[in-house]
C-alpha cells in the first residue's frame, strides 16, 4: 500500500456525467490531497494527512512543490503505426489544395499506405515506441492506435502484429484498432463491396485468431466507403465479437447516422456534422470524438463540440496523430486550442480527454479517481488546475504514474 502526495490540488473528476454539458463548478477539487494506491488500483482519494493518520502502515511517496493531479489521458484515436512522412503533402495543402485533391494526385493515405509496406515490422515497431513514448511523457496512460496504411492481409497483419510487440514491451495501455477499412486500396481490383467482403472473409479471422485487435474502424467518406457497404461490413464485424467504431462527417455526413444505425462505441471526426446528426448522437449511446488536430493540418472548421454537449452528447477529445492530416501529435495543445473556438469548460474538456475517451475505447475502470478505478495519473506544475489549459498545451506533466507506479519524471 502506497500513499501519494499531498498535491496542491485532485480533480478527481468523479460524479460528473458521461453525456452533457459540465460547468467548472461541478468539478470535485481536493486541496492538500492525497491517493492512496495497492494493486495497481486507487483505494481512496481525500486529505493527505488524514489517509496518512488512516493508512499508517501505507509507505508514503512525498510530493514537494506546488502540483495538481489529473487523471492520466486516454487518446482514443490515434494512426501512430507508420513509416515516413507527408511534408509534401502539407506543403500542397497550406499552398491551397485540397486534401482531396491531393489524395487524387496520388499522394494522401494512399502515399503512407505505400511507405508503410515498405518498412518491416520491426521498423514499424521501433518508430511505433518513440512516439509512444512521446505521448505516455505528455500524461497519455492510455493510447489507442489504428492499423490502415497496409490495406492488404499481410500489411495489415504486419502493423497490427508491431502494434502488438510494442503493447507487450510498453508501460502504456494501447488499444489497438483495425483499420483495414481506411480506403479503396489502388491495387485492389473490384469494387469496395468486394475488399470489404475480402477484409471480412481473409484479414478478420486472422486478426480475431491471434488477438491482435478487438475493435474494427471504417472510413465512411467520398473516396473510401459509402454507407450502405460500411453498414454491411459494420454488421457483420460485430457479429465476429469486434467493437466497431467509424470515421464520419468529415466532408460530408451521412458517416455518423450509419455509426449509430450500427451501433458503434464511437463516432470520431465530426467537423461537417450537421443539426440531423448532433441530435441524432445525443440520443445515441455513441461517443462522439472531436479530432481538433486534423482541423488545425487541413485548415477545417472544428466538429461542433458546443452544440453536441449542449444538445446531451457524449464528447471526447483525440488526437487523430497521423502523418498526413494531423503530424502535430500534441492532445493536450489541440484540446486547448478546440476549447477556446468551441467554448468548452475546462470541465468539458478535461472530461473529454479521460473517462469520456475511456468510454470510446469501451474502457470503465480508467479516467476518475475513485475506488477501484486503475491509479492512472499525472502532476502538472502549478498550484491552480485552470493553468492547465491556460498555457494552451505548453505547460506539461512533471510526474506521470501508470498503475501506481511513477514512470516518467521530468524534473
Amino acid at each position: 500500500m502506497k500513499l501519494i502526495g499531498p498535491f496542491t490540488q485532485i480533480l478527481t473528476l468523479a460524479g460528473l456525467p458521461l453525456k452533457g454539458a459540465i460547468g467548472d463548478d461541478q468539478l470535485q477539487i481536493i486541496p492538500n490531497g492525497g491517493v492512496l494506491v495497492e494493486d495497481e488500483l486507487i483505494l481512496d482519494v481525500g486529505d493527505f494527512e488524514a489517509l496518512r493518520k488512516a493508512n499508517r502502515e501505507a509507505t508514503i511517496e512525498e510530493i514537494t512543490g506546488e502540483q495538481v493531479l489529473l487523471p492520466g489521458f486516454v487518446d482514443c484515436h490515434t494512426h501512430l503505426c507508420f513509416a515516413g512522412d507527408r511534408s509534401k503533402d502539407y506543403a500542397l495543402r497550406i499552398a491551397g489544395k485540397s486534401y482531396l485533391e491531393i489524395a487524387k494526385a496520388g499522394g494522401g493515405i494512399w502515399d503512407s499506405v505505400t511507405q508503410t509496406r515498405q518498412a518491416s515490422r520491426d521498423e514499424l515497431a521501433a518508430l511505433l515506441t518513440q512516439r509512444v513514448n512521446r505521448h505516455l511523457k505528455d500524461g497519455i496512460t492510455t493510447i489507442e492506435i489504428k492499423s490502415g496504411y497496409g490495406l492488404n492481409t499481410d500489411d495489415e497483419l504486419k502493423q497490427l502484429r508491431a502494434i502488438q510487440a510494442v503493447r507487450e514491451s510498453s508501460k502504456a495501455d494501447i488499444i489497438a484498432t483495425c483499420l483495414a477499412a481506411h480506403i479503396l486500396p489502388k491495387d485492389f481490383t473490384g469494387p469496395a463491396s468486394a475488399y470489404l467482403i475480402y477484409v471480412l472473409n481473409d484479414l478478420l479471422p486472422k486478426v480475431k485468431k491471434e488477438n491482435l485487435a478487438n475493435r474494427v474502424d471504417i472510413f465512411i467518406e467520398d473516396g473510401a466507403f459509402s454507407t450502405d457497404d460500411a453498414l454491411h461490413y459494420l454488421h457483420i464485424a460485430k457479429q465476429m465479437g469486434f467493437d466497431i467504431t467509424v470515421h464520419a462527417d468529415q466532408f460530408t455526413t451521412g458517416g455518423s447516422e450509419a455509426a449509430v444505425n450500427a451501433g458503434a462505441v464511437s463516432t470520431d471526426h465530426l467537423e461537417a456534422s450537421t443539426e440531423k446528426e448532433i441530435k441524432l448522437l445525443a440520443a445515441s449511446e455513441t461517443v462522439a470524438v472531436a479530432l481538433p488536430g486534423a482541423s488545425i493540418g487541413l485548415g477545417m472548421d472544428f466538429a461542433p463540440a458546443r452544440k453536441l454537449l449542449d444538445a446531451g452528447a457524449s464528447l471526447a477529445v483525440a488526437s487523430d496523430w497521423n502523418p498526413g492530416s494531423a503530424p502535430m501529435g500534441d492532445l493536450l495543445m489541440q484540446a486547448a486550442v478546440l476549447s477556446t473556438y468551441e467554448k468548452l469548460t475546462t470541465a468539458e474538456v478535461f472530461a473529454g480527454l479521460t473517462f469520456r475517451a475511456a468510454k470510446a475505447l469501451n474502457l470503465h475502470d480508467r479516467g476518475t479517481f475513485e475506488k477501484g478505478k486503475l491509479a492512472d495519473m499525472q502532476a502538472y506544475p502549478c498550484k491552480d488546475y485552470r493553468e492547465i489549459l491556460y498555457h494552451q498545451g505548453k505547460l506539461k506533466p512533471i510526474t506521470v504514474w501508470k498503475d501506481g507506479n511513477s514512470l516518467i519524471s521530468n524534473h
